[in-house]
């Protein structure tokens, strides 16, 4: 490799590697096995979801969101949750809890789909990778352990559930991702929402092109003992930097990516989040199979009918960002929804916003206006995402 696409390794020196997951004695919070690697950095760490995780480091949150943008940042996700279900019946039995049409999911792909709840509310939402002989889950870090015992009580009867312990995963986003990787693997998936087994700077890796910020990206799956020194030899390529929640959060607003918690909660339907596409061809009232998943009579019946109210996008007037859980009134003062998500949009240059507003007032161009300290203050109804998606996809789709 050239020395002029390696960056110096002088900060990155090696050392000892957490091999397995530990608790910081100050906090009680887990430590990912990146704990010490971004210490070192310089992180500022925070709890989240039970974890001690960076929320940036020090160029701050809008640099590492413009990185992304422009070139390739590596975060820290090993908090998620990973699940294994093995035995042949895993597909269909999963099918029973999701409205993903998951026998029709080819070896080596992900589904993005929701577990449902039977008022039609979403418990949470996660990835589906068929890897052949199992199943492999992605699952949100909050809901983590509920989700674990639900998939257990409902599909432990009929195959295998493994939690996936000792492991680390990285992302890598933004539009060199793929050049520095075509450096330091053998192969890698080709278009998004793809998995395969390779080695990565001789590491042995699980590698899907995916991510969660509107880039193309790739998120590795490595023991935890290979974690650091996999960190290490991708921030010593040079257009790679280290990044935070903090930037995973503006980035994935800017992409109009809903974040369980915020802007999916189990009061909410796929349909009313705009989710209308995990619902398989297959699950639908004239599908093969319909229905057949918790809350499928609402969900179907709004997929038929329209649901009450919908997710939005929201641009508010001036700099200031407006926050999750401000009120939004019509011109007439009504409140007719709330902000779920909203930050300042670094690629946009402006702030940026998600909620939920009655279905009559959820057409783009509808000008309302969120109560900020009990202040109105105008913003407009506009189409998701803000900044276009740049996932790799085949030229046929």
């Amino acid at each position: 490799m050239p020395a002029a696409e390696r960056r110096p390794a002088g900060r990155l020196r090696a050392r000892q590697v957490v091999t397995t997951t530990t608790v910081d004695r100050e906090t009680g919070v887990q430590r990912t096995p990146l704990y010490d690697l971004h210490t070192e950095l310089g992180a500022k760490l925070v709890p989240f979801a039970g974890y001690l995780l960076p929320v940036s480091f020090p160029a701050g949150i809008l640099h590492e969101h413009a990185h992304t943008r422009r070139g390739a940042s590596l975060f820290d996700v090993s908090h998620m949750g990973l699940v294994r279900l093995a035995g042949a019946g895993a597909a269909a039995a999963l099918e029973a809890l999701v409205p993903a049409d998951l026998l029709a999911l080819p070896v080596g792909r992900l589904r993005y789909t929701v577990l449902t709840n039977e008022q039609g509310g979403i418990r949470d939402d996660i990835i589906v990778a068929n890897r052949g002989d199992y199943l492999e889950l992605v699952i949100n870090a909050a809901v983590k352990d509920a989700d674990i015992a639900w998939l257990t009580t409902k599909l432990g009867a009929i195959c295998a559930v493994n939690v996936l312990a000792g492991r680390a995963l990285l992302a890598l986003q933004g539009p060199a991702s793929a050049r520095v990787l075509a450096r330091l693997a053998a192969r890698l998936p080709e278009f998004f929402m793809h998995v395969i087994d390779t080695r990565v700077a001789g590491v042995a890796c699980s590698v899907s092109r995916s991510g969660y910020t509107g880039e193309d990206g790739f998120e590795i799956l490595a023991d935890a003992g290979d974690a650091e020194r996999l960190a290490r030899r991708l921030l010593a390529e040079v257009e790679v930097e280290p990044a935070g929640l903090g930037a995973r959060d503006s980035l994935r607003l800017e992409a109009g990516l809903p974040l369980y918690g915020h802007d999916l909660d189990e009061h909410t339907t796929p349909v009313e989040a705009g989710l209308d596409f995990v619902i398989g061809r297959a699950r639908r009232r004239d599908g093969a199979r319909p229905g057949g998943f918790p809350g499928a009579a609402p969900i179907l019946a709004e997929l038929q009918h329209g649901p009450a109210r919908r997710r939005v996008g929201l641009r508010p007037q001036g700099r200031a960002p407006v926050r999750a859980d401000t009120p939004i009134v019509d011109a007439e003062g009504a409140e007719i929804g709330r902000v779920t998500s909203g930050t300042f949009g670094a690629s946009v240059d402006a702030p940026v916003a998600m909620g939920y507003v009655t279905a009559a007032q959820a057409a783009p161009d509808t000008r309302l206006a969120a109560l900020v300290r009990g202040a109105p203050r105008p913003l407009t109804v506009v189409p998701l995402p803000f900044v276009p998606h740049r996932y790799q996809r085949p030229s046929s789709a």
